[in-house]
């Protein structure tokens, strides 16, 4: 291994990664393709939102005075509709303007009144004003956005509003992060598509489509590569390949300490290893390296420490490739419910069931916490994050991931 830090703490981990940092690219994109992807430039505003003041309801406009004594009968010189705005004639004195929502408000005008408190005469020509008027009910222009202003600003996640937003402030198309390939390469003979039939000692090879699941999670693209036999061979041909088409490889299985864990020693032999195992718990075998200058992370083979030391390690390093924008893992405060088993030396990430129904977020165990037991992360809403020599007894505290 030539020295590369073994069984580190977390944080350590955390700082090898960032001293390798994935080189960013970015590209434009029309607004139909950019909800979820990352924002790569601060964007701002080519207008006055509002461009102009207008009506925020359908109803009538005229000056605020002629409305202080309802009921108030005013005459009606005119209507506005959405998208007209020149000739308009202005409001003077017991004068009023039939308006829609959207339209521009006629010169002299400062209130309006919704239609369902507004009684227009047989003849169409007066309008009888039941409740004073709202000035509120005019959108003064620039009150959301001024022209130039910075509303989005780089490492934005865009959702279905932001993306709006950019359409509001008269951007057709932005420059996003372009997305990483992730190659994924599960190990092991025992290994079988969900569908085949199994032999008496083989298993569903389940960790590539949980791992892809949490890629795209992370707003990136995967290659799921087929499983790959306990053979260094047929191992050295799947990195290859995985090295040529992809940005990070990641393999699942194959970082323990046994002879048949083939990952480990592929990379300890002609790959370029930055750190093996990691002081947390589950999932403490996950190796970092280089395999032919491509990021290579090693994670266990079973399902939840899998599962954990993507969230934990992967998606941290993911980030890199936006800036620390995108995809942020979120953290609250939970109560300890019940005890939990915690380790002198590592981080403990129990699976659990976050109560919010009191006065306090009380976390439970999700039940047996065996790292190969997937089940019990789909019962799980969060993560304990125990640091090492945490008692986890009943009633203490400690911060929590969010799943």
């Amino acid at each position: 291994m030539s020295g590369a830090p073994y069984f580190i703490p977390y944080g350590e981990a955390l700082e090898i990664l960032a001293q390798y940092p994935i080189q960013t690219q970015t590209e434009k994109l029309h607004l139909d393709e950019v909800f979820n992807r990352v924002l790569a430039v601060d964007l701002q505003s080519k207008v006055d939102d509002p461009r102009f003041d207008n009506s925020a309801m359908d109803g009538f406009a005229f000056r605020h005075i002629d409305s202080l004594q309802p009921p108030s009968l005013l005459s009606i010189v005119q209507t506005v509709q959405a998208g007209t705005g020149e000739n308009l004639t202005h409001v003077g004195p017991n004068q009023a303007s039939r308006i829609m929502t959207g339209a521009p408000i006629p010169e002299g005008a400062d209130a309006i009144l919704p239609i369902e408190f507004c009684k227009v005469s047989s003849d169409g020509k007066k309008v009888s004003l039941l409740q004073e008027g709202r000035k509120h009910f005019i959108r003064k222009k620039g009150e959301n956005l001024r022209l130039g202003q910075t509303a989005l600003s780089k490492g934005t996640l865009l959702s279905p509003s932001s993306v709006g937003l950019c359409a509001t402030m008269g951007h057709s198309h932005v420059d996003v992060f372009k997305k990483l390939t992730i190659g994924i390469i599960s190990t092991g003979d025992e290994l079988r598509l969900p569908g085949e039939e199994l032999g008496e000692t083989e298993i569903f090879e389940s960790n590539s489509f949980g791992l892809a699941s949490l890629v795209s999670m992370n707003g990136h693209n995967s290659i799921r590569y087929n499983s790959v036999s306990d053979s260094i061979d047929n191992l050295r041909v799947q990195l290859d390949k995985a090295a040529e088409e992809c940005d990070i490889i990641l393999t699942s299985g194959g970082v323990s300490m046994g002879d048949w864990d083939l990952v480990r020693k592929i990379m300890e032999e002609e790959g370029d290893i930055k750190f093996w195992r990691v002081k947390i718990r589950p999932g403490s075998p996950p190796l970092f390296g280089f395999w032919k200058k491509t990021p290579l992370f090693g994670l266990p083979g079973n399902p939840a420490s899998s599962h954990v030391v993507f969230r934990m390690l992967v998606s941290p390093y993911l980030r890199q490739s936006t800036e620390g924008g995108g995809f942020q893992e979120k953290k609250v405060r939970v109560k300890l419910a019940e005890s939990l088993k915690t380790n002198r030396e590592c981080l403990v990430l129990r699976r659990i069931k976050i109560d919010s129904s009191g006065k306090h977020l009380l976390a439970y165990s999700t039940g047996y916490q065996g790292s190969g037991n997937l089940n019990s992360l789909v019962l799980a809403d969060g993560l304990t994050l125990l640091e090492p020599g945490h008692s986890g007894e009943k009633g203490t505290w400690c911060d929590a991931l969010i799943l």
